[in-house]
Order: C-alpha cells, then structure tokens, then sequence
C-alpha cells in the first residue's frame, strides 16, 4: 500500500510539476492559443501565475514533506487542496464543454482522494 501511495503522489507531483511551470512561466496569451487551455484567455494573467505557483507548491507538497520526514501530514493536507483545485477545473472546463478534460480533472482528483485516504489512514 505504502508503494502505490508513493507511486500515486510522484505521478500527481508530475503533473503539478508540469502544470505549474507552465501556468507560471508561459505567457497567457500562448497558453489560450493550445487545447484545453482556451480559460486562460478569459481569466486575468495574475490569476494564471498564482493557480501556477500553487501547482508547483502543490508538487512540492506531495512528495517533499514525507521523503524527508518533515511534518509528513502535509501530504494528505496538500492532497485534499488539490481535490479543491480540481473541483474548480472541473467547474471551469464544464462550462466551457471540455468534457474530455472535466474527465481527466476527475482522475486527478481521484489520485488525489486515494493519496488523502492512504495518508490520513
């Protein structure tokens, strides 16, 4: 259980990781132009760059605090954030019709849920 625990918050980081560079580091006006990133063009640029900082505070927080053994409850804490976050991703891509990324926002939550689970456990 403890493997697919940390195999789960490695591949949910990853994808934080991702996220967040890209939202910080992008420029909004690039990342409307590609699939499933049409919201940004309607969202405020400051608005982009904090859900960025948080992704990648959130990769952080999935893996970091258990691997060293510094206040290990931050990882389900961070896990059960990132439900809130996808919660809003999936409001944002339903109202937009993006059902294919309301889909993967759904994962990603459920990862989330099992991670919060497995950790609070």
């Amino acid at each position: 259980m403890n493997l697919a625990l940390w195999i789960a918050a490695g591949l949910l980081a990853a994808v934080a990781l991702l996220g967040g560079v890209t939202k910080t580091f992008v420029p909004r006006e690039r990342l409307a132009a590609v699939h499933g990133g049409g919201w940004t063009g309607d969202a405020v640029a400051g608005l982009v760059k904090t859900l960025g900082v948080l992704e990648l505070l959130a990769a952080a927080g999935l893996v970091l605090p258990a691997a060293l053994g510094i206040a290990p409850v931050l990882v389900p804490v961070t896990a059960v954030c990132w439900m809130l976050l996808m919660t809003g991703a999936m409001i944002t891509h339903g109202r937009r019709g993006e059902s294919a990324f309301v889909l993967l926002n759904l994962a990603y939550l459920a990862l989330a849920a099992f991670i919060a689970w497995g950790r609070f456990r």
